[in-house]
């Protein structure tokens, strides 16, 4: 599947720590743009009618032990055939030596040949995971992403509601900074976000009053950590006392980020409130939740009441008034 995205093909090698058996002229200029890595199977016996070929081709112990069954002047029909469509390089496993006919055709083709140590299997699950990360959808939001309790929590709202400051006191409690001021998120699955910081601004925070920050050289390494999965958006905003503010916590709002939904909360700034307990609660409760445990619907049971939205909270709050 093509991605809006793509990863030069030689910082995918540097990346993969992968040999350079042949280097083609345009190495450089060549770029990865799909998430599929094709292992040429049918393409063996001449069969093209749904071959990709923006994808990376993946050679290993089959594919080479089909290939020996040829002559040399066959195999190079053969592998001429697959490489006059213009794949982005070929990979072979094992460390396995490529065949003369296939250097010959590479070169002709202008085709880099890639080899790994790793089997075929190792090789495509790291390619899958590389590609994936490195071809996710992605956008950037203005925010903070803090670890806590290994919860990656997401502090969003607007400039100088104090996320920045929040982030200081929960790094300070034992936590870790992933990114302030800019998160960029990426879609690595289905289900999954993973949150980090651009890289000309990690680990630095802005402060008001003060300037910037480095939080890894001031509270060290255990403070900081480069990329978090985002398990819940916290909107931090000042406090408006026209709004009414969810109370109990039985219904459960979310955000959509990327086509995934994300828990989310709102919580109301004002003064006297410890925004970083509160986020330690919140992360804690969140993480309850998804193990299947949901405080406010134990009270109720408790109380012997249904889970009627329209009523409960009124009900809940008379009694405790």
């Amino acid at each position: 599947m093509a991605s809006d995205f793509s990863v030069a093909l030689s910082k995918m090698t540097e990346d993969l720590d992968l040999q350079k058996v042949y280097i083609a002229e345009n190495f450089e200029e060549i770029k990865v743009s799909t998430f599929e890595v094709n292992r040429p199977g049918l393409e063996l016996t001449g069969y093209f009618d749904f071959f990709d070929s923006s994808r990376l081709l993946l050679f290993g112990t089959t594919e080479f032990s089909y290939l020996s069954r040829f002559g040399s002047e066959a195999q190079k029909m053969v592998i001429d055939s697959i490489l006059s469509f213009g794949p982005p390089a070929i990979i072979i496993s094992r460390n396995i030596e490529p065949p003369i006919a296939m250097m010959e055709s590479a070169k002709t083709h202008k085709v880099s040949i890639l080899r790994s140590a790793e089997t075929t299997s190792e090789v495509t699950a790291a390619l899958f995971q590389y590609l994936n990360k490195e071809l996710a959808p992605r956008i950037t939001r203005h925010g903070v992403l803090v670890e806590v309790y290994g919860e990656g929590c997401l502090l969003l709202g607007d400039s100088g509601v104090g996320k920045s400051e929040t982030a200081i006191e929960l790094i300070k409690r034992g936590h870790r900074l992933v990114a302030d001021d800019a998160v960029e998120i990426r879609k690595t699955s289905t289900h999954t976000l993973m949150g980090q910081s651009p890289e000309n601004i990690r680990h630095f925070i802005e402060l008001r009053g003060i300037g910037i920050i480095n939080a890894r050289q001031l509270f060290g390494m255990g403070s900081v950590k480069l990329t978090e999965k985002i398990d819940i958006v916290i909107n931090l905003e000042i406090w408006d006392n026209t709004k009414v503010y969810d109370r109990m916590g039985l219904d459960n709002q979310y955000m959509d980020i990327l086509g995934v939904e994300v828990p989310t909360l709102t919580i109301p700034v004002k003064p006297g409130r410890n925004l970083a307990v509160i986020i330690e609660v919140a992360a804690m409760n969140n993480r309850q939740k998804k193990l299947g445990y949901n405080a406010a619907q134990e009270l109720l049971s408790a109380l012997g009441m249904d889970f009627d939205m329209s009523q409960t909270e009124k009900v809940i709050v008379d009694k405790w008034e």
